[in-house]
C-alpha cells in the first residue's frame, strides 16, 4: 500500500516532531526527577562529620541581613559551621551591624569587607573569591542575602549531599551539591510567571543532573568543595562576565570531572523574594540568560532542542491555522494540542508538588505559553543589546 503524498498530509503534522522532542525531555528527565525516591529526613542517621563555611555576599542589604543571619545561625548542625559575610561596597550600616555580630559570635561569624572592585572584574565574583579565601572549612555552602532557608535543617541536608552515592559515577560521593531555591508566592500574574520560570529552570538543571548530566546550579542554594573551586582556578575563565558565579563555575568544574549531587526535597529549599515589577524581572532574566553562550556545546544543543521545540510549537501553530483552515487539519491540530496539554500536566503537576510550587493545574498550560513568549523576547533582546550592568 502506497503512502499518501506529503502535500496531502495535514500541515498540523509539522508539530508532531516538536511534540516528540518535548515528550522525550519530559519523560526522560523531568518525570524521573519528580518521581525520584524521597531524600533522607534530617533526623535519619547520616554522615554529619564535616564542618561547613556558609558564604553570603551583600551589597546594601542591611534589612535582609537582619532577617537572614539569625536564621543561618540557628541551623542545626552539630559538627559546627561558620558564617562568612562579604560586605561588598555597602553604603548602608551593614559594616556596623556585622561588627556587632562578630563580637557576639566569636569564632562563628566572620566579616570580609570589600572596599573596591578591580577594574573590569565582575563585582560579585570578586567578592565571592575573597569570601572563599577567608573561609576556614573545605565544604562551602552559598546563598544570597535576600534568601531564607525554609527551616533549621537546610545546612545539614545540603551537607549530606557531598556524601551522596552517585550511581552514574560508580557510587563515588559528590564535589558539588545542587539545591533548589524558589520564590515566595504573591498575588498576580507576574509572581506566577516568576515561579513558573523557576519551576521550569529547576526541571532542567536538576532533572538533567539527576540523570547524570549536570550543567548549572543557582547561587541561592549551592554547595561545593574548596578543591572544586581551586580546580577551576575560581572564576578565572569568566571573571569579567557579569553573570555566571554559579552556572559557569559548575560548567567549568563538570568539564574537569567534578561530580554533582541533587538535594531538592522541601526541607533543603531556600526561599527568595520575587521581583516586584516587570522591568526588574526582565533585567534579572536577561542577566541570568546571558551566561548561556558560555555553556559547553553539548549543553547548548541539549537545552536548545528543548527550548526551541517549545518555542517553535507555539510559533508555528497560528501559521498552520492560516494555511490549512479545513476539517482534517483542525482535527489533527486539536489532537496534537490535546496530547501535549495532557503530557504537560502529567509531568509538571507532580514536579510542582515535589518542589512545593503551588499552581492551579489548569493554569499551567497558559503559563507555559506566556513564558515562551517572554523567552523569545529575552533572546531577541540579548542578541540586539549585549551590555549588562551590575548594581
Amino acid at each position: 500500500m502506497s503512502l499518501p503524498p506529503l502535500a496531502s498530509l495535514p500541515p498540523a503534522l509539522l508539530l508532531l516532531p516538536l511534540l516528540l522532542v518535548q515528550g522525550w525531555f519530559w519523560l526522560r528527565y523531568f518525570r524521573p526527577f519528580a518521581r525520584r525516591p524521597p531524600e533522607a529526613a534530617a533526623d535519619a542517621p547520616g554522615p554529619d562529620t564535616e564542618p561547613v563555611s556558609i558564604i553570603v555576599c551583600a551589597h546594601n542589604e542591611l534589612d535582609n541581613l537582619r532577617e537572614l543571619i539569625p536564621v543561618l545561625l540557628r541551623q542545626d548542625y552539630p559538627p559546627g559551621f561558620e558564617l562568612v559575610l562579604v560586605d561588598d561596597r555597602s553604603q548602608d550600616d551593614t559594616y556596623l551591624f556585622t561588627q556587632q555580630l562578630s563580637q557576639y559570635y566569636p569564632g562563628r561569624f566572620r566579616l570580609v569587607t570589600v572596599t573596591h572592585t578591580p577594574a573590569g572584574f565582575a563585582s560579585k565574583k570578586y567578592a565571592l573569591t575573597l569570601g572563599i579565601k577567608a573561609a576556614r572549612h573545605a565544604h562551602l555552602l552559598f546563598t544570597d542575602a535576600d534568601c531564607r532557608p525554609v527551616g533549621p535543617d537546610w545546612l545539614r541536608l545540603m551537607q549530606r549531599g557531598f556524601q551522596a552515592s552517585l550511581p552514574h559515577r560508580g557510587g563515588v560521593g559528590a564535589d558539588i551539591v545542587l539545591g533548589y531555591s524558589g520564590y515566595a508566592e504573591r498575588p498576580g500574574l507576574l509572581n506566577r510567571l516568576i515561579r513558573y520560570d523557576t519551576l521550569l529552570t529547576a526541571a532542567q538543571y536538576l532533572g538533567l543532573a539527576w540523570a547524570g548530566r549536570p550543567y548549572m546550579g543557582v547561587g541561592r542554594n549551592l554547595a561545593y568543595t574548596r578543591g572544586t573551586f581551586q580546580s577551576t582556578k575560581g572564576f578565572a575563565s569568566h571573571m569579567r562576565r557579569l553573570s555566571g558565579d554559579d552556572d559557569l563555575l559548575v560548567q567549568d568544574a563538570v568539564a574537569l570531572g567534578a561530580r554533582a549531587a541533587v538535594v531538592a526535597d522541601a526541607p533543603a529549599h531556600t526561599l527568595s523574594q520575587p521581583a516586584e515589577t516587570w522591568a526588574a524581572w526582565w533585567r534579572q532574566k536577561r542577566r541570568h540568560l546571558s551566561a548561556g553562550s558560555r555553556y559547553r556545546a553539548a549543553d547548548r544543543r541539549r537545552l536548545g532542542f528543548f527550548m526551541g521545540s517549545n518555542g517553535l510549537f507555539y510559533l508555528l501553530t497560528p501559521v498552520i491555522l492560516a494555511v490549512g483552515w479545513n476539517r482534517e487539519n483542525l482535527v489533527s491540530l486539536a489532537i496534537i494540542w490535546l496530547v501535549r496539554t495532557l503530557l504537560l500536566l502529567a509531568v509538571y503537576r507532580p514536579l510542582a508538588r515535589r518542589l512545593r510550587a503551588n499552581f492551579p493545574p489548569l493554569l499551567l498550560p497558559a503559563l507555559d505559553f506566556l513564558y515562551f513568549v517572554f523567552y523569545g523576547a529575552w533572546g531577541i533582546s540579548l542578541f540586539r543589546h549585549r551590555s549588562l550592568q551590575w548594581k
